[in-house]
């Protein structure tokens, strides 16, 4: 067994029980692994995109480790039409290079039929530009699509609210306090280059006056040199390991704050790695909590519970529920299944309601309405 995490290692320790613990997922199961073919000739494959760099691999890995436990239970209660599905991963370091390369790895496999669950955000926003791009004629379904700026044609479909619902939702709940500015505090200089113009923008579009930060190194540094003029609720974008660092810098702050954090970060591993609870952290996510009962949560409980020794967390709850709403269409569709028929099924956008989770898509192409949020209190516990 490998030795619990510890904040200066965790990321390392991930890397290595995500791989560890995917890939004998994938060996037990017969599916196909990157780089080989598909496992048989009657399988379908359906390939998924995954950042595995240092700054990504906490939400990827367990995504990957949900959409993994849904394509295993839908294989053995017989495919689609009673052929296989070979799950392909195919990981990437973040770079543009690996993910165009994996992408065309996909795309090389005659098998392939749908892209689904590209996982960050980052990788998502990538795929989805190249598929615009190149005029990819292959779906993209069902990704961790965040950034609410980017334009989706016709060849994604986003189920998971973005960022702007999400940051609506959380400073709703806080409209009480008459929040007029709202500080944005990002980990680094990747995260600011990468978000500072959406959160600009939605923050403009809610009324807001910005204020924004930005992490340098270690991010307890940032947290202890905010002053009493800091904004009172704080927008973090950032990873779970920086947030635990930010949180322990504030933690001789005399001014109250609250920290808003997106889908990206993980309450229950901040509290394992030392957060600091003296400040209160609101944690939105676009799925159902995954203590809910609601049937596709049950059975994602169930199904995690049988297949892998891992607890349950959002991020593996919304990778199951991706693989589920992809299997959901890819059954529905009453034509032989090729990537054009299998595009044009998608593209009916049809509303689904995944065991109580409900996609409906609006005029820009993206169904992404249900928010959820947990809050870590200042005693510990986690509420929601």
């Amino acid at each position: 067994m490998l030795p619990a995490p510890s904040p200066l290692n965790r990321r390392h320790w991930l890397r290595r029980a995500g791989l560890l613990t995917a890939g004998a997922a994938a060996t037990t199961a017969g599916w196909a692994q990157p780089g080989k073919p598909a496992a048989s000739s009657r399988s379908l494959t359906v390939a998924q995109l995954v950042d595995f760099s240092e700054a990504q691999q906490d939400v990827s890995k367990d995504f990957l480790i949900g959409s993994r436990a849904a394509w295993q239970d839908i294989n053995s209660r017989g495919g689609i039409r009673g052929r296989p599905v070979a799950h392909l991963a195919l990981e990437t370091d973040g770079t543009a290079a690996s993910v165009r390369s994996a992408l065309n790895e996909a795309l090389a496999n005659p098998s392939c039929l749908v892209l689904s669950g590209s996982v960050g955000d980052l990788l998502a926003s990538q795929v989805a530009a190249l598929s615009r791009q190149d005029g990819l004629n292959i779906a993209h379904a069902a990704p961790w699509l965040q950034n609410s700026s980017l334009e989706v044609d016709g060849k994604t479909f986003p189920i998971f609210a973005a960022r702007q619902e999400q940051i609506a939702h959380a400073l709703k709940n806080l409209s009480v306090m008459g929040v007029k500015v709202l500080g944005a505090v990002y980990a680094s200089a990747r995260e600011h280059a990468a978000y500072h113009l959406e959160v600009e923008r939605i923050a403009a579009s809610m009324q807001l006056q910005l204020q924004s930060f930005q992490g340098t190194g270690d991010v307890r540094l940032l947290g202890q040199k905010l002053t009493t003029g800091t904004p009172s609720v704080l927008l973090f974008v950032g990873g779970t390991p920086e947030l635990a660092q930010f949180t322990q810098g504030l933690e001789k702050q005399a001014r109250q704050r609250y920290i808003v954090a997106l889908a990206d970060v993980n309450l229950q591993t901040l509290l394992q790695m030392g957060a600091a609870r003296n400040t209160p952290i609101i944690a939105t996510q676009p799925v159902p909590m995954v203590n809910a009962a609601l049937p596709v949560v049950r059975q994602y409980r169930e199904t995690l519970a049988r297949l892998f020794d891992e607890p349950p967390t959002p991020l593996s709850l919304a990778g199951f529920i991706a693989a589920r709403y992809t299997f959901e269409v890819l059954g529905g569709i009453d034509a032989p299944l090729s990537r054009q028929s299998v595009l044009a099924g998608f593209q009916q956008r049809t509303s689904l309601n995944l065991g109580g989770f409900h996609i409906a898509f609006d005029a820009r192409h993206r169904s992404g309405t249900y928010v959820t949020q947990s809050m870590m209190t200042l005693d510990g516990r986690l509420i929601g």
